[in-house]
């Protein structure tokens, strides 16, 4: 599947009112397919507690289920409010290792407005694995599940 097919389905469940965890469990599985170099995809929630709690992933189970604002690259992009495309993790002080095999973290925020709803995950063994072209895909799903994660807002205040 690719990004636009992926984007056109997960605009469909939203307009069906699916669940919130259906449209989560499919953006991350499909996103996955999507590029041979995600070897880890994933969804981090945040909740008001300023901790990232981990939902749907696809790839090898991680320690890291809580991972508290300004933590690792993940907390790190919530802190400062931005996207984060890291080359080499080994150059970051403060990267949280999932797996001693990743080479390169992708963090996009899944937000509305002011308001941070979580973030998509990627890693990959690769060394600069993620460039714009697959920054802006993943993006355009961040996008998807924010006006998701609204929707469900309006409906449950």
């Amino acid at each position: 599947m690719d990004v636009n097919a992926l984007v056109a389905a997960l605009e469909r469940l939203v307009a069906e009112e699916a669940e919130l965890s259906t449209i989560l469990e499919t953006a991350v599985r499909k996103l996955h397919e999507t590029n041979p170099r995600f070897d880890w995809t994933g969804i981090y929630e945040l909740f008001p507690d300023s901790v990232l709690r981990l939902g749907p992933f696809v790839g090898a189970p991680t320690d890291h289920v809580f991972i508290g604002v300004g933590d690792g690259v993940c907390g790190t992009a919530v802190a400062e409010r931005r996207n984060i495309n890291v080359p080499d993790v080994r150059e970051v002080q403060n990267y949280l290792a999932c797996s001693a095999e990743t080479r390169s973290e992708l963090v996009v925020l899944i937000q509305s407005g002011e308001t941070i709803h979580g973030q998509i995950d990627i890693d990959s063994h690769s060394v600069a694995a993620f460039d714009d072209e697959t920054v802006q895909a993943v993006e355009r799903v961040a996008e998807v599940l924010a006006r998701a994660y609204a929707a469900r807002r309006a409906r449950d205040p």
